[in-house]
């Protein structure tokens, strides 16, 4: 799912970039912010071990 598609179903398609700011402020392993990419494919960032960890963490549970 990418970050406006989250800021879709929240019901503003254009708070992407708030979507962003919410989930790297996020640090709670309750939420798998890990899980939201962005429109383009790319991985984005991650506030818990940065964009390799996320990767990782894509790939062992075979989404990306």
């Amino acid at each position: 799912m990418t970050y406006k598609q989250v800021a879709t179903k929240a019901g503003n398609p254009r708070a992407a970039r708030a979507v962003g700011s919410i989930m790297r402020a996020n640090y709670d392993p309750d939420i798998p912010c890990h899980r939201v990419i962005r429109s383009d494919g790319s991985i984005g960032g991650y506030n818990r071990g940065g964009s390799r960890q996320k990767e990782r963490l894509l790939r062992s549970e075979k989404v990306w």
